[in-house]
């Protein structure tokens, strides 16, 4: 049934170093531990790396559909892209881009009529045509290779300025800088240290930061103000980081009044901070004595300030309400007794976010996975809805001082494109959409419920060529995550046609861990519960079979970051179920993954070997603990990238070497393979080629195990 390759087909040998750490009464034992260094620290882990990347890439090149994907992929991952424009000033901000471009380029416009472009006047470029819109910056021009990658980016209120932050090769250690509008040149403002960009003065001479104080401690954040033309030395500290698991963040009310200091403690609580801005900076802004007057601190609850209009914070809460809520706090009187509710929560659907547009709310919903959006006073009265174009994603762009704005739009069978809209009369408008060389309508999107282990209803998206006939053997993929309260929402992707093309199918499972029905389902998947994300996973994948789309041997698996470690869980604890997985950038050794880069934010959500009752939920699943010497496992592609400052490539060293030494697979036929990319991170900023044959190396592992590739 599947295709030999003899080339390359044994895995290069791996020397086994076994040491053993006495964890929790328990005594485990590692026998390459050797390979948890980076290639910049051992020539050893350095010509291991480069002997398996070699193997991997000499298996999938052989493939017979390997080229021909290629060539397929290139015109879909040439499509090309808008973002959702920003106005400030009489000026307006977005990227764009052109299919052959590796990065964005950022765009703005001087004139708001530049704006009123209309769906018939949308280019084949993808974006407004006119011709006052004008290049800011192209990070294309900075590095040929486009290994630097454009972050994020803030225009001041006035539009005269932009900060942009930009890092290399997916490292995601912005450094921030400060561009002029009007004559398109860099100032001597830069700031280096994973930058984040917490908010303009109103003059547009100075703004709020964050950074790694020591950017070889990702646990080092500290909040500060920055003077336009001021060394950074003299930048008055606001607040520092003080537990490596508690994440501060920071932001500004649009009038510079007011400040906002939150303390995450994972994903499903922080404590909210607010500050007197105007007040310490007639004190002379002393460093490191910003006096902050508790919102929110101590509760079992998230709590997000929405925006800030005078001396009311409209604050988004899950505090009793796991749906969300909304409501007003009075700034002089923060205290949790004094919060007037304004949207209540409600039980059929998820208050996602809210946005202030000159004087009125603009609500994001989210029902069975798809969006909505409401309008609303300030005083929360329902003023209707804003119809969308179908079940899909919708993210919105707004400012407070307009009622006009944008809204970008995308489903599974509908690229991204944005609309203007003016949210007081609800009219939406085409201002940007791709040309795309398919026919999306081709496929076709349903949505099933399926029932858990334990009797929950677990939603999921199938997708697939229109007139699929049911035979019990289309290949078929199952992608999930589970977990840190993100959801899988509908959203378009062009490389997907070549398997729906090739009778393929497409299925995306909205397991517990993510945030699709309000704080609830996210606890029910993440710490002590997270075995429920891994039977919602089986679950999905066992409905398939008995429905009939495919059975285990053309039933595949795929998930990043934690999803990898999902698929790693999966094909350790169901090797039965599956043919064949991806688990890209993942964490696998979840015994020691603490121990490594900023992996210690991510206690809160899964717990750590250091505390006994932890160490027994994770034990229990940690996939490199239960590769066991015999078994036969579906056929693995684990993914890594040397430059990741979140997931550390020694996860899927690892995992590859355990299982390559103990697994009875044949090696020509199923093979554990791995591909560490040496000039990416955790997937973000990759140039378009590295893209390309990053897309056709995975489509063909899954083409050739699921039956597809001949």
């Amino acid at each position: 049934m599947f295709i030999a390759v003899d080339s390359f087909a044994t895995p290069p040998a791996t020397r086994s170093e076994p040491v053993s750490d006495l964890v929790q009464g328990e005594t485990i034992t590692d026998e390459y531990r050797w390979l948890e260094m980076l290639e910049k620290d051992s020539p050893e882990v350095l010509a291991w790396t480069t002997a398996q990347n070699d193997r991997t890439q000499s298996i999938l090149n052989a493939l017979p559909c390997h080229a021909q994907l290629e060539k397929q992929l290139a015109p879909l991952m040439s499509i090309g892209s808008v973002g959702l424009p920003k106005r400030e000033g009489a000026s307006a901000f977005w990227t764009e881009r052109e299919g052959n471009q590796n990065q964005p380029i950022l765009y703005f416009a001087p004139d708001l009529s530049a704006l009123t472009v209309s769906g018939s006047a949308v280019a084949a470029s993808n974006g407004p045509s006119r011709t006052d819109k004008k290049v800011l910056l192209d990070v294309n021009t900075i590095d040929a290779k486009g290994l630097t990658s454009l972050d994020w980016w803030d225009p001041s209120q006035d539009g005269r300025r932009v900060a942009f932050g930009t890092s290399k090769s997916g490292s995601e250690m912005s450094v921030l800088r400060v561009i002029d509008v009007a004559s398109g040149q860099w100032l001597s403002d830069e700031i280096s240290g994973k930058v984040s960009f917490d908010g303009w003065s109103p003059s547009g001479d100075a703004f709020l930061y964050s950074q790694l104080a020591d950017p070889a401690d990702p646990y080092s954040r500290e909040i500060r103000w920055h003077q336009i033309g001021q060394h950074t030395r003299h930048d008055p500290l606001i607040y520092r980081q003080k537990e490596p698991s508690v994440v501060p963040g920071a932001g500004l009310s649009r009038d510079g009044r007011w400040l906002i200091v939150s303390q995450s403690h994972g994903w499903q609580s922080n404590d909210l901070f607010v500050g007197d801005f105007a007040q310490w900076q007639r004190a002379g802004m002393p460093s490191g004595s910003f006096p902050l007057v508790p919102v929110a601190v101590g509760l079992d609850g998230n709590f997000r300030p929405s925006a800030i209009i005078g001396d009311t914070m409209f604050m988004l809460s899950s505090l009793d309400t796991p749906k969300g809520s909304l409501w007003a706090v009075d700034m002089h009187s923060p205290a949790r007794e004094n919060w007037k509710q304004i949207i209540a929560m409600r039980t059929d659907e998820v208050l996602e976010s809210v946005a202030y547009c000159g004087g009125l709310l603009v609500a994001s919903y989210s029902k069975d996975v798809c969006s909505r959006i409401e309008r609303f006073t300030s005083s929360g009265r329902s003023l209707g809805e804003i119809k969308l174009p179908g079940l899909g994603s919708a993210t919105l762009a707004t400012d407070e001082t307009r009622t006009t704005g944008f809204v970008s739009y995308t489903s599974f069978n509908e690229p991204r494109s944005i609309y203007s809209v003016d949210f007081k009369s609800g009219a939406m408008t085409l201002w940007a959409r791709p040309t795309v060389p398919i026919d999306p309508s081709s496929v076709t999107v349903s949505q099933v419920f399926v029932t858990s282990k334990d009797g929950t209803k677990i939603p999921m998206f199938i997708v697939h060529k229109a007139g699929l006939v049911l035979n019990g053997e289309s290949p078929t993929i199952l992608y999930g995550y589970g977990g840190f309260n993100v959801s899988l929402d509908p959203a378009f992707n062009a490389t997907n046609w070549p398997w729906y093309e090739g009778g393929g199918v497409y299925a995306i499972a909205n397991l517990r861990g993510g945030s699709e029905y309000g704080e609830d389902w996210h606890k029910a998947g993440m710490r002590a519960n997270k075995q429920n994300v891994f039977d919602d996973f089986y679950a999905c994948a066992e409905w398939l079979i008995s429905s009939k789309f495919t059975n285990s041997k053309h039933l595949a698996i795929q998930g990043g970051s934690n999803g990898g470690l999902l698929t790693g869980v999966a094909v350790t604890q169901r090797p039965d179920l599956f043919c064949a997985a991806i688990s890209a950038v993942p964490l696998l050794d979840m015994i020691r993954y603490q121990q490594f880069l900023i992996a210690k934010f991510w206690v809160p959500e899964y717990g750590s070997s250091e505390d006994a009752e932890q160490f027994g939920w994770i034990r229990k699943y940690s996939p490199y603990q239960h590769v066991t010497k015999g078994t036969k496992y579906p056929a693995v592609l684990f993914t890594a990238g040397e430059n990741d400052s979140r997931v550390h490539p020694l996860h899927a060293r690892k995992m590859a070497a355990r299982m390559q030494a103990l697994s009875s697979n044949d090696d020509a036929n199923d093979p554990i393979l791995l591909w560490v990319d040496r000039n990416a991170g955790h997937g973000q900023g990759k140039p378009l080629a590295n893209r390309i044959a990053e897309q056709a190396d995975q489509w063909a592992f899954m083409m050739w195990q699921t039956g597809m590739c001949r």
